[in-house]
């Protein structure tokens, strides 16, 4: 039987729909060590998979600490706060693809003696950020912290920094372009260049957290662009043969929950996705009646509504996209190296 490219075309577009839909069930992510009671999200993993660096807050996230925890015979250890951090609002952490650079960002005065970063929306007053980076050492270890100076940190609102691996960082932020809400840009020449805000629709939707593939070749980040079954979902855009973004694709399976899901990251194996959700378990009523210590134990459990890290498994997609495993993604040249945001 002949089949028509026509047919060819229709059943590739079947086949990446429904890898869309068919995520992998997600697992929570180092439960009771790494994702606890508090606030945990943005997790960023070395390339050998065993050093994972992430933020824990309280609830209100008016005090972030960057943690790390070291993975040995299959377990994760204490988490302790990371050598740079610990004085300062550090949160989200990324590290370079070849773990050379963490970067993160920070209210620390960007100067010696200057004042702390503070921001101001909506005639209110916040702790500020702006991108820092600390260096891998000789000794295995991380210098001081550095501070971007580049029009990047013109303003005082960037979040979620991602590298690729040659040197753009693609950030959130709420700059003069963005609208009422915030969105995604790239700086290029790692962070130096004038940023540059990706078109990927409508400026009244909220865009934050993008995590991009190494090579440039698809983007994942957290918004609403109408279809979102929580307050903030995951989204994948794919470049385009022209370097432009195609449109957002909602990711299906369990990826996303009628919770809040965001600051999506991508870990050292193919197709590995590590997502801050809100998701708890269900309270049903009559319920066994609770003891003080059954209570207390259920209410400070992972699953009590605070966000923890979960991983999952969006390699089928990414295959149905004719995206595979890079040879070396950690040297090779991404595909946005010159081609327009």
């Amino acid at each position: 039987m002949t089949v028509s490219p026509r047919n060819l075309v229709l059943a590739a577009c079947v086949a990446a729909t429904l890898a869309t839909q068919a995520a992998t069930a997600g697992e929570l992510f180092g439960p009771g060590v790494i994702s606890t009671g508090l606030q945990e999200t943005s997790a960023a993993l070395t390339p050998d998979g065993n050093t994972v660096y992430f933020m824990r807050s309280d609830f209100a996230e008016a005090d972030d600490t960057i943690l790390v925890s070291h993975r040995a015979a299959g377990r994760w250890s204490t988490p302790q706060v990371a050598a740079f951090s610990g004085q300062w609002h550090d949160s989200e952490p990324t590290l370079s693809p070849d773990g050379q650079r963490l970067y993160f960002v920070s209210n620390r005065p960007p100067h010696p003696d200057g004042a702390p970063v503070t921001a101001t929306m909506n005639g209110r007053s916040f702790p500020g950020t702006n991108l820092w980076y600390v260096a891998r050492q000789p000794n295995g270890g991380w210098g001081a912290p550095l501070h971007v100076d580049g029009a990047l940190n013109d303003g005082a609102m960037i979040y979620n920094p991602s590298v690729a691996a040659n040197g753009d960082i693609y950030f959130s932020a709420h700059r003069e372009d963005s609208g009422k809400a915030y969105q995604i840009y790239v700086a290029r020449d790692h962070g130096h260049a004038t940023p540059e805000r990706l078109a990927l629709g409508d400026l009244a939707n909220n865009r934050m957290d993008p995590a991009v593939d190494p090579l440039g070749r698809f983007l994942l980040y957290a918004g609403n662009e109408g279809d979102a079954l929580g307050s903030a979902d995951i989204y994948i855009v794919f470049r385009q043969p022209d370097g432009g973004w195609g449109k957002p694709e909602h990711l299906g399976g369990d990826v996303n929950s009628r919770t809040l899901e965001n600051a999506p990251s991508l870990g050292p194996v193919f197709g590995e996705l590590y997502v801050a959700s809100a998701r708890r378990d269900d309270v049903h009523f009559p319920k066994p009646r609770d003891d003080a210590a059954a209570l207390q134990r259920r209410l400070q459990s992972p699953l009590n509504g605070s966000r923890n890290l979960w991983r999952f498994d969006i390699s089928p997609l990414l295959r149905a996209h004719g995206i595979t495993p890079a040879a070396n993604a950690a040297t090779a040249h991404p595909a946005s190296a010159k081609k327009p945001a």
